[in-house]
């Protein structure tokens, strides 16, 4: 039996979401997708970092709260991440990073994602910058050193969008790409066809745990423009930058825009575009837009997300699915590892011991 030794670059959300369904339900994945996974190393900026190449007891971490965590009290523990040093030489097979999005330059998790990769490591992320500002680089240095680099989790979260297109749509030709991509928003312009104005639908969706306490990526574009460069660089083969995509929110509309769009049987939507002009470039964009009730992502209600492809034998093929999520981003990774795994078999050695990372 194949066996994953994990490292996890981050301890938040979704990564303590993968270690929940790794304790839960191991060995049933165990015995459907013929590996085993086992966590032997997690760095987290607030935490610090442990290491055990024997692996870790996921059941005693889980229960300590999130905020508790201290590692430097354990065995291999320290109060310090050593994220550097935990990838490039620490025990793990595959690292999953997992840390904060920078749409800037996508660091700190560009230097997680190279370092790995250089090591003779695969990768899996569920962070955008690092895939839509250097994606290219990233997938040319994993196949120069023989190692998986996958990012299903960048873009939809657990709805499987990217292999949708590279798998289900093959053969076809995809002319362009839109979609509702960030669930936060949508959810705040339903609010707003409620009759709630911006600011009081955007405090809701904070206290709903859909927005950040800085909302601005959300409600002005800045998070589906990453996204959009994602689809657009791995389904129509771009190779767009942050300014080649030009960003627009949803901060202006009030609930009369709303009434006026549906006594005009439309709804107000942010939405992601990318189109493939005559000659091969690619015109992309993120904008709110008043969309007609027969357009297929007019009736996209709530957090739910969906991505209309435009293809030349199909006509156009939507995918609808959670946008966000701790469990459902948590699968994205899961589902990453098992790509990893059908794609490159057998994962590398480990290549320290632990007494290397005592505190």
């Amino acid at each position: 039996m194949t066996r994953y030794d994990l490292a996890l670059i981050g301890f938040g959300g979704v990564n303590r979401a993968l270690a929940e369904l790794i304790a839960e339900r191991g060995s049933e994945l165990e015995d459907e997708l013929g590996f085993d996974l086992r966590v032997v190393a997690i760095t987290d900026l607030r935490a610090g970092s442990l290491v055990r190449p024997d692996g870790i007891d996921l059941a005693a971490l889980l229960a300590t709260a999130p905020g508790e965590l201290d590692f430097s009290t354990l065995e291999g523990g320290s109060c310090e991440p050593r994220n550097q040093q935990v990838i490039q030489d620490g025990p793990g097979d595959i690292v999953v990073e997992a840390t904060f999005t920078n749409p800037a330059d996508g660091e700190p998790a560009l230097s997680h994602v190279r370092w790995a990769l250089e090591a003779g490591k695969h990768v899996c992320t569920t962070n955008k910058g690092p895939v839509a500002l250097h994606g290219r680089v990233l997938k040319e240095l994993a196949a120069r050193h023989g190692v998986g680099f996958e990012f299903e989790g960048s873009v939809l979260s657990g709805t499987p969008i990217l292999r949708t297109a590279g798998r289900l749509l093959a053969g076809l030709r995809v002319t362009g790409v839109e979609g509702i991509m960030n669930g936060t928003s949508n959810h705040i312009l339903g609010r707003l066809e409620e009759g709630v104005d911006f600011p009081e639908a955007v405090r809701e969706a904070q206290a709903l745990g859909y927005a950040e306490a800085d909302p601005t990526a959300d409600v002005e574009g800045h998070d589906v423009q990453l996204k959009v460069m994602i689809l657009a660089n791995e389904v129509l083969g771009a190779d767009l930058r942050r300014e080649d995509v030009r960003c627009g929110g949803i901060s202006h509309l009030t609930p009369a825009d709303m009434r006026d769009a549906a006594s005009r049987g439309l709804r107000w939507k942010l939405v992601g575009q990318a189109t493939r002009r005559e000659d091969g470039s690619v015109d992309a964009r993120v904008v709110s837009a008043a969309l007609p009730a027969d357009h297929p992502l007019a009736a996209v209600s709530g957090p739910t997300n969906a991505v209309a492809f435009h293809t030349d034998l199909l006509g156009t093929v939507t995918v609808s699915g959670p946008g966000a999520g701790r469990t459902e981003t948590a699968y994205a990774l899961v589902s990453d590892i098992i790509a990893i795994h059908q794609r490159h078999g057998a994962a590398g050695t480990h290549h320290l011991s632990k007494e290397s990372f005592r505190g």
